[in-house]
């Protein structure tokens, strides 16, 4: 068995598509199916179910899915490690990223500063909820990942904090108040959003045991957004997460009673087996916010309320 073959497994398990996977890769469906023969021959078993233009994995793909992405994190490690023994002149780095708060106001900031550091490592980034940017961590399809910390799970450092807010309709009862507690919103009809913090928001409920009263789940913040702002729901999401330009009008938001923060930062795996280049990355991070450095991410949220 080849890195190539499971390189080409991995992605068409992602995917589930054959042709999708050839057009990722830049090479024929003819030797998409070609490397997936040979690897099923050489294993002996069925890994993936072919069927109307869709391929899933069986009960053993799946478990030889993880392996196989285990040794391809093994592999990049390598990689990485002898581009670490050139000096960081040359490398790869996978970061992990999720909603407005990681890629939008974070992320543009601090590769700007790395890139002027290290200009010969590539950067790749994945966007997807928070949750499965730390999955793709753990999985090593990601080198480092943005977190809402603390997460004992990981080697982390902390970037930025911001809290929860609840967003209304401008020409709603509660816009008038300068606070707003999260019992008062169960009253309404309530826009649960899937994306970045749409989790933790679940979770603040469950905490406090209230039941908000839940119409609508939007995978998309902006189309939250949009049905708070035509009176259809009220909702709640982190501050940074807002947009800094007014892509939606027709809603306000207003701090959580009481005050609920939220801290977004970085997380390895294992600090002594994480490459030179995502070390350099969480050092560069951690020195920008120690110098105030990300305070322009801060910043650029004002004017949002």
């Amino acid at each position: 068995m080849t890195l190539t073959q499971l390189e080409i497994f991995s992605l068409v398990a992602e995917l589930q598509n054959f042709t999708a996977a050839a057009a990722r890769l830049g090479i024929s469906q003819s030797g998409v199916s070609h490397a997936m023969r040979e690897l099923e021959r050489e294993l002996g078993v069925e890994l993936l179910r072919r069927g109307q233009g869709k391929a899933e994995l069986t009960d053993i793909g799946l478990q030889a899915l993880r392996r196989a992405r285990g040794m391809l994190g093994l592999a990049e490690a390598m990689r990485q490690e002898a581009a670490d023994a050139r000096g960081l002149r040359r490398g790869t780095l996978r970061i992990g990223s999720f909603g407005p708060t990681a890629s939008l106001r974070l992320l543009p900031l601090l590769l700007a500063h790395y890139r002027r550091l290290h200009p010969g490592i590539e950067v790749h980034v994945d966007e997807g909820p928070d949750e499965q940017a730390l999955q793709w961590l753990q999985q090593r399809r990601v080198d480092i990942a943005f977190a809402v910390l603390p997460d004992p799970r990981f080697v982390t450092c902390p970037l930025i904090e911001d809290q929860m807010m609840a967003v209304l309709p401008a020409g709603h009862a509660l816009a008038a108040r300068e606070q707003v507690a999260l019992a008062e919103l169960c009253a309404e009809p309530f826009a649960l959003t899937g994306a970045g913090s749409g989790e933790l928001v679940s979770r603040l409920f469950q905490a406090e045991r209230l039941r908000p009263d839940v119409r609508y789940r939007c995978g998309q913040l902006l189309s939250t957004l949009e049905m708070v702002a035509r009176g259809d729901a009220v909702t709640v999401v982190a501050e940074l997460s807002l947009p800094s330009r007014p892509y939606v009008e027709g809603y306000v938001s207003r701090p959580l009673s009481p005050a609920v923060r939220r801290q977004v930062g970085l997380a390895i795996l294992d600090e002594e087996e994480a490459s030179l280049a995502a070390r350099a990355f969480m050092k560069m991070a951690a020195r920008l916010r120690s110098e105030g450095g990300l305070e322009e991410a801060r910043l650029a949220s004002a004017g949002c309320t």
